[in-house]
């Protein structure tokens, strides 16, 4: 005898639709519970129920020849299909899905996507959303607050699935046209629940979005569905579990099916039942709030209770919703201040789990290798950022840094370096973790390079490297196979920018390929990598450099001698980390004193050139005086001379504090300007003098007007100095940097 199939129509991610299921089920007992999903991954369903597993999971589809074409399922504690399925297992029951398989949905033509609740989208409103639209009939503002009173808060009992299929069946008269897919799909659900009907000696449940209830209930020919789901492509898939997150639950992550908040939700169902419900959750925030410091006093929390059963009275609600209850504690328990609820609404309404997956569960090889990796190396993916420091000298934290830079190399940034450019080099780095589920199809789609985590981001490197056409990129990217320890990355690197520097005669080509060469060299310090291939490479990159640099730097335009400037003062900081030897560093000196000769060479170039050889020690005081003085002087074009000023002092302004022949050479340039040309280059003085905090700036000023003691302190006293500084000290101070600091 066929067995009896019952419809229940339930709302993903329900927890007062996953309750009444399971009192449903419970009441029906039903020999197969048939569940909305992809009708090819039946056989995960069973490990939902493994011990080590821990929600939120999804499933996991992706096409074998494209897995960056991926779904996920989602499951939650509180979704009504994960309460079916663990009900089925644990009562023997035949389980399985019966929604199109994923090679169809993977394969099926663009243009459609899943909708709130599981429906698929089309052009009619009512179809697109059905749950506002009785939600609109019922007087309410949005569907969400609709079915939170009418199913997941309402504690009355009653025949909730009856009533909303006699709903849906409503709103599915008024629905002019089903797309193509939709159809489909509803046609594979009933081929499923007959066969299922007709192979099972007991009753059938079948638990699908509320909206599809009367289409699976409708009488429908076998004939005439087998016939809606000919000629449909399918492709190759595979399936596994993944890792969810709690905060990629809400609908606030870009989640169609998502919840608002799913601490809330996850909160309502594990207080199903409970009549302290409402105190329960206003104790969990006021533990919350007493963890970040903020005073709570039993009697407040009290009132906020009050508070929020007052108000669902005043608006007709059967319970407090966490609106209700929200409102209530920004009164009773934060006095009105919504910042200090800000403080704690994430972890309250959405949370910070990330779900688990069993060591059997069949794994692409990548996500597997991860899981090793994470193991070994203690890391634990939190859906929060937190910060880690890791220090290279141990063994776990070199273990820890190469897992996070070779996931880096694959496009999954788990790890973000905080303050990369100063800890480069050293034996401390600074990391900022935050786990993020797609992560997980990133791994798959990466597969094409190897399969596991070292293997696969070499493979990507090399790719990377082998397409690059610029020296300093193909630097770069050299440098990030060394501190991800991928050997054969590092070999292949090297060699590649052996040979592009051989063919590469562009000056700033070459300079920005330094800085990543000397981050190499000095992480051999830290690394077991070899950098000694560099020992010889880098000094042969610098000379390169040096002889192109003066006529690199000839008659540029803004643009390009920025460019150059920055390029430039990078370059020579690697030289100078790199610690080459004194024939190289001389020659590279002589390259920068050839532009102080040279009349064509860019103003701003040669200011960097002077002030580099100054800080080099190369260049005297009385030397530097002398150079700015002359090329300063009056006869000197305002503009050129403003670029060697700015390519002198840019960034390093505090040199006119302490060096008097200086100060004065720019003070006698100043005196001399027009007042136009002042006014012109104004934004020029401001960028040099702005890097000085205000006691420096007053020091200078002290310096220029002599205010300490006259000029008993070696200080040229301006004649009415004296009188000038100190009533008009704010305002000469605020035009110098573009306002007070």
């Amino acid at each position: 005898m066929a067995g009896e199939v019952s419809l229940f129509g339930i709302r993903h991610h329900g927890p007062g639709s996953a309750r009444r299921l399971v009192e449903a089920l419970d009441a029906l007992a039903p020999a197969t519970v048939l569940i909305e999903g992809p009708a090819d991954a039946s056989d995960l369903l069973p490990m939902l129920v493994d011990p080590e597993m821990t929600l939120p999971v999804a499933l996991l589809t992706y096409a074998e020849d494209d897995p960056s074409d991926a779904s996920f399922y989602l499951f939650a504690e509180y979704s009504p299909e994960y309460q079916a399925a663990i009900w089925a297992v644990r009562h023997g029951a035949t389980l399985r899905f019966i929604d199109l398989p994923a090679s169809d949905r993977l394969a099926g033509p663009g243009g459609e996507t899943e909708d709130e609740g599981g429906f698929l989208a089309s052009m009619d409103p009512i179809s697109r959303d059905p749950i506002g639209v009785l939600a609109d009939a019922a007087g309410y503002d949005d569907g969400e607050s609709w079915w939170s009173d009418v199913i997941e808060q309402n504690p009355a009992s009653g025949p909730v699935f009856a009533a909303v299929a006699d709903a849906m069946t409503s709103l599915r008269a008024e629905t002019e046209h089903l797309s193509m897919r939709e159809a489909a799909r509803e046609a594979h659900m009933r081929i499923e629940i007959a066969r299922a009907a007709k192979e099972t000696d007991g009753p059938v449940a079948v638990v699908c979005g509320a909206w599809h209830v009367p289409a699976l209930a409708a009488k429908h020919s076998l004939s005439a569905d087998r016939d809606l789901l000919k000629g449909r492509h399918k492709v190759k898939i595979k399936a596994t579990w993944a890792p969810w997150t709690a905060p990629r639950l809400a609908r606030a992550s870009g989640y169609g099916a998502g919840v608002a908040a799913p601490g809330w939700f996850g909160h309502l169902w594990e207080t199903r039942g409970d009549v302290d419900r409402d105190s329960i959750w206003l104790a969990k925030v006021a533990r919350v709030m007493r963890d970040r410091g903020h005073f709570v006093s039993t009697a407040s929390v009290i009132e906020a209770q009050r508070l929020g059963t007052a108000l669902a009275a005043l608006r007709g609600r059967p319970a407090p919703g966490f609106e209700e209850l929200r409102e209530a504690t920004i009164a009773c328990l934060c006095f009105g201040e919504r910042a200090v609820w800000d403080d704690v609404a994430a972890e309250l309404l959405i949370g910070s789990g990330v779900g688990s997956i069993p060591a059997a569960t069949p794994l692409a090889p990548l996500l597997e290798d991860l899981q090793r990796q994470q193991k070994a190396t203690r890391l634990k993916p939190e859906a929060l950022e937190r910060e880690l420091t890791l220090d290279l000298r141990s063994e776990s934290g070199l273990m820890r840094s190469t897992l996070l830079h070779r996931l880096t190399a694959l496009d999954v940034p788990w790890g973000r370096l905080a303050d990369a450019g100063r800890s480069r080099g050293t034996f401390r780095e600074n990391w900022r973790l935050c786990w993020e589920p797609e992560f997980a199809v990133r791994l798959v789609e990466h597969l094409v390079y190897g399969s596991t985590i070292a293997e696969a981001a070499a493979g990507r490197v090399i790719e990377a490297m082998q397409a690059e056409p610029d020296l300093g990129a193909l630097a770069k990217l050299a440098r990030d196979a060394m501190v991800a320890d991928l050997a054969k990355a590092i070999e292949f690197g090297i060699a590649a920018l052996e040979k592009k520097a051989a063919l590469t005669s562009d000056c700033q080509a070459l300079l920005a390929a330094l800085p990543p060469m000397a981050d190499m060299l000095r992480y051999g310090e830290a690394r077991a990598g070899a950098a000694e291939h560099l020992a010889a490479l880098m000094p042969r990159i610098v000379v390169e450099a040096a002889l192109a640099l003066p006529y690199a730097a000839r008659n540029l335009d803004n643009d390009a001698a920025t460019a150059l400037r920055n390029t430039l003062l990078a370059a020579d900081k690697a030289i100078q980390l790199a610690e080459l030897d004194e024939d190289v560093d001389e020659q590279w000196h002589r390259a920068l004193r050839r532009l102080l000769e040279d009349d064509q060479a860019t103003r701003l170039i040669a200011g960097v050139a002077a002030r580099l050889l100054y800080e080099a020690d190369l260049l005297t005081a009385e030397d530097a005086a002398g150079l700015l003085s002359r090329m300063l002087s009056p006869g000197t074009p305002v503009a050129e001379a403003a670029g060697f000023f700015e390519g002198f002092f840019a960034g390093a302004g505090q040199r006119l504090i302490h060096d008097a022949p200086l100060r004065e050479a720019v003070d006698a340039w100043l005196m001399t300007l027009a007042e136009e040309d002042f006014t012109a280059n104004l934004p020029l003085f401001r960028r040099v003098f702005s890097i000085l905090d205000k006691n420096e700036r007053r020091r200078l000023m002290d310096a220029l007007f002599a205010r300490r003691s006259g000029a008993a302190d070696g200080y040229r006293l301006m004649p009415g100095a004296a009188e000038i500084w100190p009533a008009h000290e704010a305002r000469i101070l605020d035009l110098l940097v573009g306002g007070p600091r």
